[in-house]
């Protein structure tokens, strides 16, 4: 198969005598593993460089904002899309007449690499510039999608559009879903991908894996990343400072074998819940020894990540209610991040029984499955 960038050759006429900014990190490289950068700096007007969360070369830890800097490499100026603006500026706008996104997302409604790109589509349509996607696959398959619809009361830099947590599209569709559905109407050109399998997960594509961020270090990470990151939002360790984050949840207070044989009882699919103890060097829990499980997945096909990560949160809620807690709002009179990335306040209230959860789920991911159809680009 052949990446968005490996086509660009057919494509050069979208570049002729215009300036080109792109919006990219360490996962926006090409099949022979050079970097998106130095194929724009060879073949097109390359001016200036746009920084998502992490950084151009991923060297930034989660939510730690950016300055705009130079780029040692190229000397192109990088501007910080995580910083005092998340949107390019008119300033920044007016340096380029077309701005690009080569880098690799999770699948995820969660990962904010997807609203650096809505944003940056917004501005293009106020300033009357051109946006180019090089699309890649989506890591985890992009046929199974699954979850629940952001309320957009709910919106956030971590859930902007009425998507599902597992969407089940490529970014360049997302774009395209983006642009058509929620009014953003820029101009937008996707390049695709030749002989693209949408069935497969990354790692049956014998392509070389680049983290997208320093949390998702494994195709294993971001398979179960849709089921985890919700911990996030309570006091419940998703594995940030272990070797494995994401595949692990966990916590002082939790007894690993009890958490473990709940969860095994249930009989999810896909997955097999190992006891553990972990001890994370930051992050949540920093130097403690924390009990909790091993997320085994045993069948890609039959894991339900929204469901399993629900059903985690249900179990541990009921084992302990003296230890487990949401954590706070960041700022007085905003909601809570466990809202915020389940899109609505019915897992935090507690409103629905765990059944009725995964009704909600049955019903808006088919609701979802019929809106997605219509942006199938493979």
């Amino acid at each position: 198969m052949k990446l968005g960038i490996d086509c660009i050759d057919k494509y050069l006429n979208y570049f002729e005598g215009k300036r080109v900014g792109l919006i990219t990190n360490p996962t926006g490289i090409n099949s022979k593993f050079q970097s998106t950068i130095d194929v724009l700096k060879e073949k097109a007007n390359l001016v200036s460089l746009f920084s998502p969360e992490h950084g151009i070369r991923g060297n930034i830890q989660a939510g730690k904002e950016l300055k705009t800097y130079i780029d040692e490499k190229t000397k192109c100026v990088v501007h910080s899309l995580y910083g005092d603006t998340k949107r390019p500026t008119e300033e920044m706008m007016n340096e380029i007449d077309v701005l690009c996104i080569d880098i690799q997302d999770v699948g995820s409604r969660y990962y904010t690499y997807l609203y650096t790109m809505s944003y940056a589509m917004e501005a293009c349509k106020k300033f009357g510039k051109e946006f180019i996607v090089f699309d890649r696959p989506n890591p985890i398959n992009a046929c199974s999608y699954e979850g629940n619809i952001l309320d957009i009361n709910y919106r956030s830099f971590v859930g902007y559009y009425p998507i599902l947590q597992r969407y089940g599209l490529t970014i360049g569709e997302v774009a395209c879903l983006f642009n058509e559905e929620y009014g953003i109407g820029c101009d937008l050109k996707v390049i695709k991908m030749e002989d693209y399998d949408r069935n497969k997960y990354y790692d049956e594509l014998g392509l070389l894996w680049v983290s997208p961020s320093p949390n998702i270090p494994t195709v294993n990470s971001a398979v179960v990343y849709n089921a985890t990151c919700i911990f996030e939002g309570t006091n419940i360790s998703e594995g940030r400072g272990t070797t494995t984050p994401f595949e692990v949840v966990g916590a002082p207070f939790i007894d690993a074998y009890d958490l473990a044989s709940a969860l095994n009882s249930m009989n999810l699919g896909g997955v097999y819940f190992r006891p553990m103890y972990f001890t994370p060097t930051f992050s949540k829990h920093k130097d403690k020894v924390c009990g909790g499980v091993y997320l085994h997945i045993t069948n890609r096909d039959d894991f339900n990540t929204v469901k399993t990560g629900w059903t985690i949160l249900d179990t541990i809620r009921r084992m302990y209610p003296d230890g487990f807690e949401v954590n706070k709002p960041y700022k007085e009179g905003a909601h809570c991040m466990l809202e915020l990335e389940t899109g609505g306040s019915f897992l935090k209230d507690m409103i629905y029984s765990l059944d009725e959860q995964f009704e909600l789920l049955n019903k808006e991911t088919k609701e979802f499955g019929a809106l997605r159809e219509k942006y199938l680009l493979y």
